[in-house]
């Protein structure tokens, strides 16, 4: 068995790492691209991850204090019996049970990892914490989890907004594998500045702040080692340094666990434009010519099918050398052949419900596409816009949103019933005392 060799190595040795990992979670379905059923992870980002700042005065700690990236990633524990199992455990989870899937997750990652490794370093993080990225998602852009976390580093959205990244209808930047990267890395360093180590930086990841504080005074230890004999973390934050360990020994010699022959993929390699008004995805491929996978594969953040109509500016990307042709052909497209959209005529007695009920456009899609200033209140003789037919696809948080207004309208509906039931007994009740 591999395990015979001491499993916690990753002192300095894990930052000279040059091979890709891949994700390892048994409840990680295979990869989506848009338009598919998305990849849901059970590790996320949770709501409970708020910056104890008050009591912890991160930022003052940082500017005093750079991290020393020669440090250890993972302490030398090789005497601890339950993180040696813990690790050996999920060595054989990712290398046996879900081998074919971990694979697939160690070829993908050649996509990014070089990338991500290098704002790491720019931000004075330590480059191997890019393998959070392969357990969290699997170096999948489109990743959606249950907790509505989203994107290769599996970010909610409150704590996605507050390292920057911007989520709206038009586009949802935790999909993006640069911007998101730059955002993990500075809230991985903040992490670092309240706990002083990796590991419970990495708990407090997956776990958030207050609980592993709280677990910490708890335990009254600030080793992640010590609490996992204890109540006071669940089962997953247990789990997930060890998982962290094993994928990234797994992914730094992938043949000695049995992983022969990964393909991995090119390296992302592309061009920026910087485009005044907003374009068809489609008018872009051709512009650069060539396809519209390609163009969304390497614009993951954008969720429709145009750049954002709300942006002065917006930075494209392109496929690499295509810069100086893109800018060419476009300059020769007409600007009312760029843009895409339906125009829809107010009628007298038209509601939001009847203008969706009319043109199969959900009411949510219509008031995300309409400035609220242009549509409210409705009236006739307006013209409102619409996506183009064919164009709009439902993602993930467009479902999820649909779902949560059915069940607050039947939530509505049941209480008005059980309302209107309460008053017709009351009247019973008065009509028999009468």
């Amino acid at each position: 068995m591999h395990m015979k060799k001491p499993i916690f190595f990753l002192c300095s040795a894990l930052l000279l790492f040059s091979v890709v990992p891949s994700t390892g979670f048994a409840s990680v379905p295979d990869a989506a691209v848009e338009g598919q059923k998305p990849e849901l992870v059970s590790h996320a980002i949770t709501e409970e991850q708020v910056p104890i700042v008050v009591a912890l005065n991160t930022a003052e700690v940082l500017a005093e204090k750079q991290v020393n990236l020669n440090a250890p990633l993972i302490p030398t524990v090789d005497s601890n019996t339950v993180a040696s199992r813990a690790v050996e455990k999920n060595v054989g989870l990712f290398s046996r049970r879900i081998k074919e899937r971990f694979a697939l997750y160690l070829s993908r990652s050649g996509q990014y990892l070089g990338m991500m490794q290098e704002i790491l370093r720019a931000k004075n993080v330590p480059e191997d914490i890019v393998f959070l990225s392969l357990i969290e998602s699997g170096f999948n852009p489109y990743a959606y989890s249950i907790a509505k976390a989203a994107g290769p580093w599996q970010f909610i959205s409150s704590t996605a907004k507050r390292y920057g990244l911007e989520i709206d209808w038009w586009k949802d930047e935790r999909r993006d594998p640069v911007k998101s990267t730059m955002a993990a890395a500075d809230y991985l360093k903040d992490l670092h500045g309240m706990f002083g180590s990796w590991s419970l930086a990495m708990a407090a990841y997956n776990a958030g702040e207050g609980k592993i504080m709280r677990a910490i005074r708890k335990n009254k230890s600030d080793d992640y080692w010590d609490l996992l004999g204890t109540r006071h973390i669940r089962t997953e934050t247990k789990e997930y340094v060890p998982r962290f360990i094993a994928a990234s020994m797994i992914a730094a010699n992938p043949r000695e666990f049995g992983f022969e022959d990964i393909e991995y993929h090119q390296p992302m390699s592309y061009d920026e434009v910087v485009l005044a008004a907003p374009i068809d995805l489609a008018v872009a491929a051709e512009c650069a010519e060539t396809d519209l996978d390609t163009i969304k594969k390497l614009n993951p953040e954008l969720r429709r099918w145009c750049t954002p109509p709300d942006m002065s500016q917006y930075v494209l990307r392109i496929p690499k050398g295509k810069k100086d042709l893109f800018e060419e052909k476009l300059a020769a497209v007409p600007g009312d052949e760029r843009l895409t959209i339906e125009r829809y005529p107010v009628q007298k007695g038209d509601t939001f419900k009847k203008i969706a009920r009319k043109t199969g456009i959900s009411e949510q899609v219509i008031l995300s596409l309409n400035p609220a200033e242009k549509i409210m209140p409705l009236t006739a003789g307006t013209e409102i816009y619409l996506p183009p037919k064919g164009a709009y696809v439902a993602d993930p948080d467009d479902r999820r949103r649909a779902v949560k207004k059915k069940v607050s309208y039947r939530s509505s509906k049941v209480l008005k019933s059980s309302s209107q039931s309460a008053k017709g007994k009351q009247k019973k009740s008065s009509a028999k005392r009468r």
